[in-house]
């Protein structure tokens, strides 16, 4: 790599044009003990064919969910794609679609957008919704967010159940909020909406719960909501779109903001991200949900068309005044999900919420008889199930590796207390025989 050499004339030039005396005042902000005492030790430039041999092996080293049979889990699923989703995402307008700002001009991607909130409301049994978030973490912390406007208020209470990810991120918008959050731990699996009842005040804006939640249980969601009611606050559920196949809408219970993640439809587990938030509210919230919003309008002919509608977007250069800052969506991957539910349709999502439902609990049966091996909650759950065992939880899930089984998450990096359990997460493409052989793997470790 080469490098060009300034002259002194030319770097006194340059630092007087920032208003700086010498190089160290440039960087005085910068603390000595940050600072580069010594050259870059940067190797040599490669040639293609030298960087294209070296991208190959590294690539090489990773092994996908093709090769192995996953049960992981905890917020990433490995469900099934339709080959029409890859189709449809593929097509270069929308590949290259990206929020648009001349958006009227954008009629195709403002439809398909309408009809992804149209499918979203749909699946959660919610009035409104908006074009996504970023992930389900962001969406959740908006949620508070926008109970923190509607009420006035600056307190949250939260299911210790939540996703540890999720408490975090509601953790770093509490303290630049100056909003105050409760956590009611949920030492069973679940929360006691009685101890939901017992934290919540006339100061409470929010009461968030999650159901499927972190431990795959699901909640006794009805009952947190109505303690929320009791006291003006606003019930902000965090959900699995998938589950919304078997269990009743949120919106039948009461919720008034549910959010969730939409990776299980139809998006790849892609390393982790990018991921997709989605948002649905009641009515009467509509205005203060942040993000894009389009609508369904006609023009001076009376033609169908499609405008952002509710929000102006200049709301969102107003800073610490703005209803949220997030003033942008998920479009590549919310096209995704607005696919992948247009073709399963309500009977392919129900098939493919039973269908985990089922083989979860076959897999939880099996693995419980194990020496060894208990379920660590007896709550009842959708997909995701938690296993305690004797036997070294790095030591059983290195033999399911070894078989190319990837067995379950260690739980320890979320909680030292769940040293001694893993998470295992069982989709509709997991078969009897891939759940036999996991438990064979781990009667043997």
């Amino acid at each position: 790599m080469k490098y060009t050499q300034i002259t002194d004339e030319q770097a006194g030039r340059m630092l007087a044009a920032v208003g700086a005396d010498s190089v160290d005042a440039l960087f005085a902000a910068i603390p000595p003990r940050l600072r580069l005492k010594a050259p870059l030790e940067i190797p040599e430039g490669l040639s293609e064919l030298e960087m294209l041999r070296d991208a190959e092996w590294l690539g090489r080293r990773n092994r996908s969910c093709a090769e192995l049979v996953c049960f992981l889990g905890c917020g990433a699923y490995d469900h099934f794609i339709p080959s029409v989703v890859d189709a449809i995402a593929g097509q270069s307008e929308f590949v290259t679609a990206y929020t648009p700002y001349q958006a009227e001009a954008s009629q195709g991607i403002l439809q398909l957008f309408y009809e992804f909130q149209t499918l979203v409301c749909t699946l959660t049994g919610m009035d409104a919704a908006n074009a996504s978030l970023y992930e389900v973490s962001s969406a959740c912390a908006e949620g508070v967010i926008m109970a923190m406007n509607v009420t006035r208020r600056r307190r949250a209470v939260v299911a210790g159940s939540v996703h540890p990810d999720t408490l975090q991120v509601l953790r770093s918008y509490a303290k630049a909020r100056g909003l105050e959050l409760v956590e009611v731990p949920a030492p069973d699996g679940v929360v006691d909406p009685q101890d939901i009842a017992a934290a919540v005040s006339a100061e409470t804006a929010a009461v968030v719960v999650q159901s499927p939640n972190f431990f795959g249980c699901v909640e006794r969601i009805d009952r947190v909501i109505r303690a929320a009611h009791d006291v003006g606050a606003l019930a902000v559920l965090v959900t699995d779109p998938l589950a919304g196949g078997l269990l009743k809408p949120p919106g039948e219970l009461g919720a008034d903001v549910v959010v969730a993640e939409g990776q299980p439809l139809g998006i790849p587990l892609q390393y982790g991200g990018p991921y997709l938030g989605l948002m649905a509210v009641r009515a009467p919230y509509l205005r203060k949900m942040p993000g894009r919003v389009v609508g369904m309008t006609k023009d001076v002919q009376g033609r169908r068309g499609f405008c952002l509608a509710l929000q102006a977007r200049e709301q969102h250069i107003k800073r610490e005044r703005a209803t949220s800052n997030i003033c942008t969506n998920q479009g590549l991957l919310a096209i995704r999900a607005a696919a992948y539910l247009a073709v399963m349709g309500r009977c392919g999502v129900t098939q493919v919420a039973s269908r985990c439902f089922d083989a979860s609990h076959y897999a939880a049966d099996r693995i419980a008889r194990l020496d060894g091996y208990e379920m660590r909650f007896h709550a009842p759950f959708f997909k995701e199930f938690v296993v305690k065992t004797s036997r070294g939880v790095g030591r059983a899930l290195a033999a399911c590796r070894a078989q190319g089984i990837l067995g379950g998450v260690p739980l320890v990096r979320f909680d030292e207390r769940l040293s001694d359990c893993f998470a295992v997460a069982v989709t509709e493409k997991r078969t009897k025989q891939e759940i036999d052989a996991l438990v064979a793997v781990l009667d043997k470790a």
